[in-house]
């Protein structure tokens, strides 16, 4: 849970503390500003009420593989379809350009395609995409998506049809497009992203190391030795939605590991 300083929540020893607010500027403060923040630490009310309607945005995303949620989703009790909504407007991450961009990087790093508008298209758009996407990748066959083959509730079997009938395959051409272009890119993993994905594969190694063989469920958490508890279940169903931008080398750690479809 996020430590709230200057707000009305404070935690364990930080009660006794007095920071009202993050260090002044410098190299040096900067660099403490960081280190605190890496521990979870919330500088005022508006940046607790954000990583609130983040964790529920996480959470959605868990269950529905997306965030482009309709304006009703709800998730952890939160109406976090509408606080999407919100943040996506112009200025709806703050009037800091700083703390705007730390925001954005926050819901990328759990969807890249967290607001559909900035790519050219609608949320509803990207939602039944994803949902269609999904599908495919369980093995679902195109020719098999018909209206009345449902996902969250959304029928991707009529919106396939209006694609078709509406845009002369618009929408097909678009999911088939933009799988093979994340195929044929082969990515080079760096930064933040290759590094978290080293700690997934540490973290399924770990477990198969103790458990014998075979793959976590989604629901498990598994305790690394830095005492960093890793979403070992949810990062693998994620790595499969993104198999697309995986590189050969990711692909290969994640088959050796016993991960069937990365062969």
């Amino acid at each position: 849970m996020p430590l709230c300083v200057g707000g009305d929540r404070y935690i364990g020893a930080l009660r006794t503390t007095r920071s009202p607010s993050p260090p002044r500027a410098g190299a040096d403060s900067r660099r403490h500003t960081a280190e605190l923040e890496e521990l979870g630490i919330i500088w005022d009310t508006a940046d607790a009420a954000f990583a609130e309607n983040l964790a529920a945005a996480r959470a959605y995303f868990e269950a529905h593989g997306t965030l482009a949620a309709p304006r009703h989703g709800v998730a952890l009790g939160k109406p976090v379809g509408q606080w999407l909504t919100n943040v996506r407007r112009p200025g709806g991450l703050g009037k800091d350009p700083v703390r705007a961009r730390r925001r954005a990087e926050a819901l990328a790093a759990i969807d890249e395609d967290w607001n559909p508008g900035a790519r050219g298209w609608t949320v509803d758009w990207q939602r039944h995409y994803a949902y269609l996407a999904q599908l495919l990748d369980e093995g679902a066959r195109l020719s098999a998506v018909v209206p009345g083959v449902t996902r969250h509730g959304e029928d991707i079997g009529r919106w396939l049809a209006t694609q078709r009938r509406e845009f002369d395959q618009l929408g097909v051409k678009a999911v088939r497009a933009r799988r093979a272009t994340a195929k044929a890119a082969a990515p080079t993993p760096s930064g933040r992203g290759a590094a978290a994905f080293q700690t997934g594969i540490q973290a399924l190694a770990q477990y198969q190391e103790r458990e014998g063989s075979g793959l976590p469920g989604r629901g498990h958490v598994e305790l690394l030795p830095d005492g960093m508890e890793h979403r070992t279940g949810v990062w693998i169903v994620n790595q499969k939605q993104r198999r697309g931008r995986l590189t050969p080398d990711q692909l290969a750690q994640l088959a050796e590991l016993g991960v069937d479809w990365a062969r």
